[in-house]
């Protein structure tokens, strides 16, 4: 994973590029709604929590712990949110995908499915790694059914693993999918998608 490069990812429906404090405008219409953080560790509630969200952001990406992207849908020209490559080790081939949020009138859309896939697709076919981690709250019923729906294997629980914003300590689930199933499941599950680009 090249920290040092521009990456863009991109289908038909979605542009992933790596954030830039320009915009933070844009997603500030987006970032300030109560609900798109129920099930986060971060809590944006006003233009500096936003602020310091993205300063987090590209600190961890100079220091190599995580690159970040801003997901644009191409339908509306709009962008959506965000998500992130994190956790990586080169030593292992392996890294999560995870830190996504998106704006309310973007989920149900399909357009985090096409993030899914660029984000899946990249990280086998152009990394090759080996295996690809996604986590949630136990209780977000709804991104457990996103993730198996993309064919990721529920591996197990680990309790009591995280402090959220409001305090609670998380349960969090853990998924993943191996390289090996990789072939299978972008011909079943993504075949509608067609082909992506990348350039840096």
């Amino acid at each position: 994973m090249n920290f040092e490069k521009d990456l863009h990812l991109e289908s038909d429906r979605a542009l992933l590029r790596p954030l830039q404090a320009h915009d933070l405008e844009q997603l500030q219409t987006i970032a300030l709604d109560a609900d798109t953080w129920r099930w986060n560790v971060t809590k944006i509630t006003n233009t500096q929590d936003l602020q310091d969200w993205a300063q987090t952001a590209f600190t961890d990406r100079q220091l190599k712990r995580r690159y970040s992207f801003v997901i644009l849908d191409k339908t509306t020209g709009r962008l959506a949110g965000s998500t992130s490559y994190g956790n990586i080790s080169e030593a292992d081939k392996r890294l999560e995908i995870g830190w996504t949020w998106i704006g309310k009138d973007f989920r149900g859309t399909g357009l985090n499915r096409h993030c899914k896939f660029l984000l899946l697709s990249y990280a086998f076919e152009v990394l090759q790694f080996e295996r690809v981690e996604l986590k949630t709250d136990v209780l977000n019923a709804r991104s457990r059914q996103a993730m198996r729906k993309i064919g990721a294997t529920e591996e197990g629980v680990l309790r009591s693993h995280t402090l959220m914003h409001d305090g609670r300590r998380r349960d969090t689930i853990y998924y993943s999918i191996l390289k090996s199933e990789w072939p299978d499941i972008k011909a079943t599950i993504f075949a509608d998608l067609g082909s992506y680009s990348t350039h840096v």
